[in-house]
């Protein structure tokens, strides 16, 4: 008996150390970006950074572009802020159009599937 108990003690330990390890290779996903200093303070931010977008129920949309708030229309460098999305903006300017995303690193993917285009009736 005292010998399992070893063993799972064993195991237990092993299997602790190992989740610590591979909790080390994960990114944080609440960590600020890279241009933001510990301090709180902005680094060197990329030019052209979407940050947020502000779509209210009434008055202009708005999007907040290098770290200044740009009201639909408004201008960012020579660009104009034509169009506001809940994950992106358009700028239009004399280097043509340029969509800006909030979340420029994931890239959305469709998959289509045989018989998923089929109507469901919803259920009472």
């Amino acid at each position: 008996m005292a010998g399992h108990l070893k063993l799972y003690c064993g195991l237990a330990l092993a299997l602790l150390a190992m989740g610590a390890a591979a909790a080390d290779l994960l990114a944080d996903p609440t960590r600020p970006p890279a241009y933001i200093a510990q301090d709180g303070t902005a680094g060197d931010v990329p030019a052209g950074r979407l940050t947020s977008v502000m779509m209210p129920r009434k008055g202009k949309p708005a999007a907040v572009i290098d770290g200044q708030v740009v009201p639909l229309g408004g201008s960012v460098g020579e660009a104009r802020l034509s169009h506001v999305s809940e994950s992106s903006v358009v700028l239009e300017g004399p280097d043509g159009v340029e969509r800006l995303y909030l979340t420029p690193d994931v890239e959305k993917r469709v998959r289509v599937m045989k018989g998923a285009m089929r109507q469901q009736k919803d259920k009472p």
